[in-house]
């Protein structure tokens, strides 16, 4: 049996989700130990070996840092993962660590609804923040100067999506480091880091881990220097996972494969039908072949994911619609295993209409989903 951190023999997603991570055997003892729950370690004389004090590594994280990196960058020997207590912890991480007063930092002006408490903060730090929609590649027109690009594709809610290579190698002939969210994707959608980036960083709370109970973030890096910077933000931050939230993100890994497929299925499924109503406009799914983002899509996704973006006509129907359904809960975040769905504009950060409905397909039957979608769209109507 080869050794933990070779990736001999796991050529497929589902072997790979499975395996991912896993120590050496040894006889008696668990395929997956449980979690290590220790504030310090013995640490006789001096200071030597991975663990000495529990802010700053655990075992449990090793294994499940290991494990992201196998999925994130197969076969990489020079790939770094470190896992955080929450996706906007893993998110802060990236960026102050690499950034300074006087630096500039382009943002997707479409991104995840957070960013622009982000982008407030940076600039207090004297950060100068450019934005820029991620459709069309159009951060490229705002890159020159900038040390740092931010991507996120597809882009949340919106689902808009860009050119990992070409706005990657467009940063690095100018000198900048560019991060990938990677978040709705998940590791089996795409991989940043193959596609030239440097960080991939993600919300492990979404589909990574796929049951709604664990908060977590990681990011993935190729360069030592930018990763050792990374890792001193945590230490500083003290934003760490803790052994159990890393132990169930470990576990649920190993049906990544399975719960991806059966929710990007559905997905398009779930779309294709939507797509017949009158009352849905502005119906964004990445797979669906006429979708605008489709055809960039395909060029680096493996699957599609799992969430499909539509408008209702007014915040009355979207609210009606919602309360209507019976398969799917009225709920933030997406990625789980049960359908949840949401009217974004509650939030008040996202620029979409009121009746934008973001939907996150779960793993129930397609067909009870779709008949359930119907229903309450025929509910919902005045």
């Amino acid at each position: 049996m080869s050794d933990a951190t070779s990736n001999e023999g796991r050529t497929g997603d589902g072997t790979r989700a499975v395996r991912a991570g896993l120590p050496e055997p040894v006889k008696h003892e668990p395929t997956l130990p449980g979690p290590v729950f220790a504030a310090h370690f013995h640490l006789p004389g001096e200071v030597t070996g991975p663990y000495s004090y529990g802010r700053d590594d655990n075992p449990t994280w090793t294994l499940l840092e290991r494990a992201i990196g196998e999925l994130e960058a197969p076969g990489r020997e020079d790939v770094e993962t470190l896992v955080f207590a929450s996706g906007m912890a893993a998110i802060s991480a990236a960026l102050f660590s690499q950034l300074r007063a006087g630096d500039a930092v382009v943002l997707p002006s479409d991104g995840y609804q957070v960013l622009p408490m982000v982008r407030a903060q940076l600039e207090a730090y004297g950060v100068e923040v450019r934005t820029a929609p991620t459709g069309g590649d159009a951060q490229l027109e705002v890159l020159d100067g900038a040390k740092l690009l931010w991507i996120e594709t597809p882009s949340n809610p919106g689902l808009d999506v860009c050119d990992i290579r070409r706005l990657v190698e467009a940063a690095h002939a100018r000198g900048a480091l560019v991060a990938v969210d990677n978040t709705l994707a998940t590791p089996l959608g795409q991989r940043p880091l193959e596609l030239g980036a440097d960080f991939s960083v993600a919300s492990g709370t979404k589909q990574l881990t796929g049951h709604g109970d664990v908060l977590l973030g990681y990011v993935a890096g190729r360069d030592a220097e930018a990763m050792a910077a990374v890792r001193r933000w945590r230490k500083i931050v003290g934003a760490i996972s803790g052994p159990m939230e890393a132990w169930l993100a470990h576990r649920s890994i190993a049906t990544l494969q399975l719960r991806v497929d059966r929710q990007n299925a559905t997905a398009l499924t779930v779309a294709e039908a939507l797509r017949q109503r009158p009352e849905v406009a502005d119906l964004r799914y990445p797979g669906l072949p006429d979708d605008p983002s489709h055809k960039i899509a395909s060029q680096q996704m493996r699957r599609y994911g799992c969430v499909v973006s539509f408008t209702l006509p007014t915040r009355a129907r979207a609210e009606r619609f919602l309360e209507a359904l019976q398969l799917v809960e009225d709920a933030t975040s997406f990625g789980g295993v049960r359908s949840t769905a949401e009217r974004r504009r509650r939030w008040g950060g996202d620029a979409v209409p009121e009746g934008f409905i973001r939907l996150s397909v779960g793993a129930e039957d397609p067909e009870d989903l779709v008949a359930d979608l119907l229903r309450a769209l025929d509910a919902s109507a005045e």
